[in-house]
């Protein structure tokens, strides 16, 4: 009974001769070697000869999830291994992470880089490093640049075969477009004396995981088309289904980067890599929706899986608060709110105020303007532009905000949401009544969803002031001072609202003209 089948899928890959060899020094387990060639259009190197090795072709590539299915489907093992097919391994990697290994985990160990090999000028012996096959000598090992006293175009590969001294990887992450991203960092969260440790993602060249779980899960689902992706599916099925992502630092296994083109680069269409991708933010509902997913495994959310590893680089959403007044009121009328407003933020996002007279609070913006419709829409389009925020909160002179409100986060990217946990209240006596409506002050979005629907409300404004339409209570009323609230003809988009509730209400204060102080 085999153990652990080690699969490696492999179309046009010229050092996977070596890397057979060096799985075949290395394993220490019950352990075999499923080779698939997957559509060669290039000489097929030496594969060693062992009992232990078994390679199938496909005539025609057929990508590599596919190739990678089929060697998994003549496993009977327990464990699967995918490896990339130009990699090196630490001595008995197999056995230290079998050890290990429990039924519910994903387990890759720390990565190197490997250096597979240096180029060498057959006229002046001058060596550099790997890359794509050179046309001139070159002069500098690291950086290389031309080699002007020399003229061969005559050059061989010399192959060294190790790992990079320094370069160790043991942790990875994924950014809002779920494109792959090493998380060194992530590391000095840990006790340094740690030997097993959870990650976020995986890079995808090397991975274990329990054969059942691969088939349970649809490790390599052929949707996503040939490759790319493989890191974000293998780690957020494994976390989102109720298991875990795990490092180890017992072992380590090398991996050739070719990223520099050419002779040198990925051996499948890179072009896949944006199908993938595209179906894998689908699947994931990222960024825009990440409280939901598709796979139908899933106990968790992506939401879940970020906030395990928060903070997140690229996932802590920016905030920020767009105050706009037309200064109408007296100033002890309104400074209460704005006092309140600093203490309920606590200096977490930046505030930018835009008003018609000048204004110490925040970052000020004064607009010459005279108090109208089509002002008020201009200075919230003003403030949106400065801000530079993912999101956008509004807020008024004459509204009591609680710390709460400015918790929440939009889930979607094309809704506009209004906190509906406010209260009016009047200033003359306290007295406060609660009704279901959707308040301007009350709004937040995202900030560049709000400028696109800015742009076009003043564009739209001014279309009707051109027609000689009335601005104030005729066409710009009709267009409704919320959006996404109503269904009028008049109306900028369609684009929906939806409703969320602070823990604490927010107050909407009606102040009066006279000397008696607000209730704030």
């Amino acid at each position: 009974m085999i153990d652990l089948s080690i699969v490696i899928p492999a179309r046009n890959e010229e050092f996977l001769g070596l890397t057979v060899q060096d799985l075949l020094e290395n394993i220490e387990g019950n352990t075999e070697i499923l080779i698939g060639l997957d559509g060669y259009d290039k000489p097929v190197p030496d594969i060693p000869q062992d009992p232990r090795v078994k390679v199938v072709k496909a005539d025609v590539s057929i990508g590599q999830r596919a190739m990678t299915n089929r060697l998994v489907a003549m496993s009977t093992a327990k464990y699967i291994v995918k490896v990339d097919a130009h990699c090196t391994f630490g001595k008995g990697f197999d056995r230290i992470l079998m050890e290990d290994m429990q039924e519910d985990w994903t387990l890759v160990p720390t990565m190197r880089n490997l250096h597979a090999f240096d180029w060498v000028c057959k006229k002046c012996g001058n060596y550099w490093y790997q890359g794509p096959t050179p046309t001139h000598c070159m002069k500098d090992y690291k950086h290389p640049v031309l080699n002007e006293a020399c003229d061969s175009t005559e050059f061989e590969r010399k192959i060294v075969w190790e790992p990079r001294r320094g370069t160790r990887n043991n942790f990875y992450r994924f950014d809002k477009d779920l494109h792959f991203q090493y998380w060194r960092d992530f590391e000095k969260r840990l006790d340094p004396t740690w030997e097993l440790a959870e990650t976020m993602s995986i890079q995808g060249s090397f991975f274990m995981i329990t054969r059942k779980k691969y088939l349970e899960l649809n490790i390599c689902d052929e949707a996503h088309g040939s490759w790319g992706q493989q890191g974000v599916e293998v780690a957020c099925k494994t976390w989102l289904s109720g298991g875990k992502v795990m490092t180890s630092k017992k072992t380590w296994y090398s991996h050739l980067f070719r990223t520099q083109g050419g002779d040198f680069g990925f051996p499948y269409e890179n072009n896949t890599v944006t199908q993938a991708r595209k179906f894998s933010q689908d699947l994931w509902n990222s960024p825009f929706e990440q409280l939901k997913v598709k796979f139908p495994q899933a106990i968790h959310d992506l939401k879940w899986l970020l906030d395990k590893f928060s903070p997140v680089p690229d996932w802590e959403f920016t905030k920020g608060i767009l105050y706009y007044s037309d200064c109408k009121k007296e100033d002890w009328q309104v400074k209460p709110f704005r006092d309140l407003l600093k203490r309920a933020n606590h200096d977490r996002y930046r505030i930018v105020s835009v008003t018609l007279k000048p204004l110490s609070f925040g970052d000020n913006i004064t607009l010459p303007l005279e108090r109208s419709f089509l002002t008020m829409a201009k200075q919230i389009l003003t403030g949106l532009k400065e801000l530079n925020t993912d999101y956008v909160f509004f807020c008024e002179d004459d509204v009591a905000y609680s710390s709460s409100h400015f918790d929440f986060v939009p889930p979607k990217r094309d809704v506009y949401y209004y906190n509906m946990n406010c209260w009016q209240v009047r200033d003359t006596d306290g007295y406060a009544v609660y009704f279901d409506a959707k308040r301007l002050s009350q709004i937040c979005a995202d900030r560049k969803f709000l400028i696109d629907h800015y742009e076009k409300r003043i564009k739209r404004i001014d279309e009707a002031g051109e027609r000689g339409e009335i601005i104030g209570s005729g066409f710009a009323a009709k267009m409704g001072y919320e959006p996404g609230t109503h269904h009028r003809p008049e109306r900028v988009d369609d684009f929906k609202a939806e409703g969320w509730r602070s823990e604490v209400p927010n107050l909407d204060v009606a102040t009066s003209s006279g000397d008696r102080k607000s209730v704030v």
